[in-house]
């Protein structure tokens, strides 16, 4: 049975990523600040004996090197770095949260890597081999239109750090890439996004299961399209 590790499960994309791997008979390590607290989560795993539920709070060394080593005998197929934030709400030019913003790297960049680095042997033990961390249109360089400092810039980091990643793991089999979820109508895309939670996991995934060690590195689109760095 293939195997996968979500970080932000108990809710929105991470959510929706677990429901669809349980259902498509993956073993799936559902990780949350809090999974206690989690009803969705919770009923979901009531539901699929292959999911299990953990605790994880992907900005803390002490919590992240915690469950490499509950798992420590656990091979896994896919990490799937999911969980982000969206920072403050003061991010634009005369208006900046600074503090907030070294948070939001903390969680959205230094937490994906260290997911990343904490559990290597792990996916290298695996078939699949591949790790994956969902980015952001907002982490273009090329694409972007202003504001939103501490996002744009995590996630734009989160970007650099997995195509690192990509280059040192190679030789380890493993590939990783970043993708993006398109705009998806969660708690933080909003309503009036275009794009239904169910129809962007579905998509990402048919995406995720095609990317070879030769396409590692790339910052892949929803759509199975490559998205301008």
């Amino acid at each position: 049975m293939p195997s996968v590790l979500i970080t932000g499960a108990n809710r929105g994309l991470g959510l929706e990523f677990t429901k669809q791997y349980a259902e498509s008979g993956y073993r799936v390590f559902a990780c949350a600040r809090d999974p206690a607290g989690a009803e969705e989560l919770t009923k979901l795993a009531a539901r699929h004996a292959s999911v299990s539920t953990h605790a994880l709070e992907v900005g803390s060394a002490e919590s992240v090197a915690a469950l490499a080593r509950t798992l420590a005998s656990e091979p896994i197929d896919v990490l799937l770095n999911n969980a982000g934030v969206m920072g403050p709400e003061r991010q634009h030019v005369g208006d900046i949260d600074f503090e907030a913003m070294v948070d939001t790297f903390r969680v959205n960049t230094v937490g994906p890597l260290r997911l990343a680095d904490a559990f290597t042997e792990h996916v290298a033990r695996s078939e699949r081999k591949l790790m994956v961390a969902i980015t952001s249109g907002m982490g273009s360089i090329s694409d972007s239109s202003g504001g939103y400092y501490a996002y744009r810039a995590s996630k734009a980091a989160l970007n650099m750090t997995f195509r690192n990643l990509a280059l040192d793991l190679k030789k380890r089999g493993i590939a990783a890439v970043v993708i993006n979820p398109g705009w998806v109508q969660t708690d933080m895309g909003g309503a009036r996004a275009p794009l239904p939670v169910d129809q962007s996991i579905r998509a990402m995934r048919k995406v995720l299961d095609g990317v070879t060690l030769a396409e590692s590195g790339r910052f892949l689109n929803y759509d199975g399209g490559g998205f301008a760095w």
